[in-house]
């Protein structure tokens, strides 16, 4: 929860803003670094608002249903700067779940074994681009940052799937 806590609380430093804009604004630009939807935003920020992190406001405009606004208070500011300082001087234990199969490889026979890996480094040079492709984030250098991290670890796991295949295809020789 702290994570996605961290991402509302942040989105809402800037301004006050309705659960649609909220979620659109991950949507469009924080899938790099957040599989956050819509149904749990919503729930995080119920809770922030019941621990009296946000404030709430009810607007209405013509015909249209009423929408809830969210808005960061100061007990909000400050747990988000508590959660910010947490987060960014915490070392992560990274769990890839392609290390699973990496743990058993030796029970497959090379042939079958390292057309899968060329499969997994094709596959992870498709993301690899695609974060590449993603734009800047002109004034604020953070999103930057956390989309240099991605790229930045997925170049470290192609040259790693690279070495893994030469290393076995001297093995099937």
């Amino acid at each position: 929860m702290e994570q996605r806590s961290l991402i509302l609380l942040g989105l809402l430093m800037s301004q006050s803003q309705h659960g649609y804009q909220i979620n659109e604004f991950i949507e469009r630009n924080l899938s790099a670094v957040t599989d956050m939807k819509k149904p749990t935003a919503y729930a995080t920020l119920d809770k922030l608002s019941q621990n009296g992190y946000i404030d709430i406001q009810l607007e209405q405009e013509g015909n249209r249903p009423t929408r809830k606004v969210y808005s960061i208070n100061d007990s909000g500011k400050q747990y988000f700067y508590q959660l910010l300082l947490n987060n960014l001087s915490s070392a992560e234990r990274v769990n890839y779940q392609g290390d699973i199969g990496l743990m058993f490889i030796d029970f497959l026979p090379l042939e079958k074994t390292i057309p899968a890996l060329e499969e997994r480094l094709n596959n992870s040079k498709k993301l690899l681009e695609v974060m590449k492709q993603t734009p800047s984030h002109g004034v604020r250098s953070g999103v930057n940052l956390a989309v240099e991290h991605k790229i930045t670890m997925l170049e470290a796991e192609v040259a790693f799937l690279e070495k893994s295949i030469r290393n076995l295809s001297l093995y099937s020789e």
